[in-house]
């Protein structure tokens, strides 16, 4: 696909850190860049160039950009739902990077260019029913993403099309829907609904308070894709010929309850629930159209939610353990 290093922006974060080891299991050059430092990031890799730097400056993304054949930019503020209900602003300014990325990519003369967005974009009124038609990429428009964080994600695929169409910058866009695995974010507020509920589960089994809270009514719903599958997807999209933006993730729609099950069941144990009705809790479902992906990439979840449920559990239970038992 390129020439020269590949960089991942983002790669101090859940995808990008397994999205560098990915790259480094196939011999590619790698310059792994985040905003945190080195000994903060869930994964750093040795072999690979580690820089700390902050991607809303457009001098950090020309440093970082020189030498690049391809460019997978998946550097963002953003979190769980908890997260990105409280910091609409915080995650438009990540308009800054993308537009900065872009702009520094361009200049380089990079040959390929990544943006991971986000089924946020998708138009709310398709999301009102727990029983939802799987999202198709179209119908992102009329556009009436989640507010902040699918406002900016929409825009920066906007800009990717454009780049592409005025500048010839060969970018790639796919459509993220709630990435879960181990080695990403559990605890502290940013952590999405696999991994909350996995810790809450895990502290009330430790603790023996079998009781868990859970945010919103538990009918809402939701399809989750396993780490190990988004990897695949995306270096299949980053490589491919499909311009527009397209959708990544399952299609095994479940109620936030029954993820509950799924996760009581790993645990051995069942739990009161309490529902806190006033908590955010996102669009009442949603869910991924995978029709073209399947068609054009041949692309489809290889990991049932329970497998990857179960791996994401114990991965966390020994977080938990080495952080409050130990």
């Amino acid at each position: 696909m390129s020439q020269g290093i590949t960089l991942v922006a983002g790669a101090g974060g859940f995808i990008g850190g397994h999205l560098v080891a990915e790259l480094r299991r196939h011999n590619h050059a790698v310059r792994a860049v985040d905003i945190k430092p080195i000994a903060e990031w869930y994964q750093a890799h040795a072999g690979v160039e580690n820089v700390t730097a902050d991607l809303k400056g457009i001098d950090a993304c020309r440093m970082v950009c020189r030498g690049v054949g391809a460019v997978y930019q998946l550097a963002a503020d953003m979190g769980g739902m908890g997260f990105i209900e409280h910091n609409k602003g915080l995650c438009m300014l990540s308009v800054l990077t993308n537009a900065h990325m872009l702009l520094a990519a361009r200049e380089a003369g990079v040959q390929r260019f990544f943006y991971s967005s986000s089924a946020c974009v998708y138009n709310a009124e398709k999301q009102k029913s727990a029983d939802v038609v799987a999202l198709r990429e179209e119908d992102a428009y009329p556009a009436m993403p989640e507010d902040g964080y699918g406002w900016e994600k929409l825009f920066s695929e906007r800009m990717c099309r454009h780049f592409r169409e005025d500048f010839g910058l060969q970018t790639r866009v796919a459509r993220y829907h709630n990435v879960y695995g181990p080695d990403g974010t559990w605890e502290g507020g940013r952590e999405k609904a696999p991994a909350a509920i996995c810790r809450k589960v895990i502290h009330a089994k430790v603790s023996r308070d079998h009781r868990i809270e859970i945010w919103g009514d538990g009918h809402q719903t939701r399809s989750f894709m396993y780490i190990d599958d988004c990897i695949k997807g995306t270096l299949a999209i980053a490589r491919s010929d499909i311009t527009d933006p397209i959708n990544l993730g399952s299609n095994e729609l479940v109620t936030i309850n029954h993820l509950v099950d799924i996760a009581e069941d790993i645990a051995g144990i069942r739990l009161e629930r309490s529902y806190k009705l006033d908590a955010p809790k996102g669009v009442n479902g949603r869910n991924s159209d995978n029709t073209r992906i399947k068609r054009a990439l041949g692309w489809e979840p290889s990991v049932r939610l329970r497998d990857g449920m179960a791996q994401t559990y114990r991965w966390i239970e020994g977080e938990y353990r080495k952080k409050y038992r130990d």
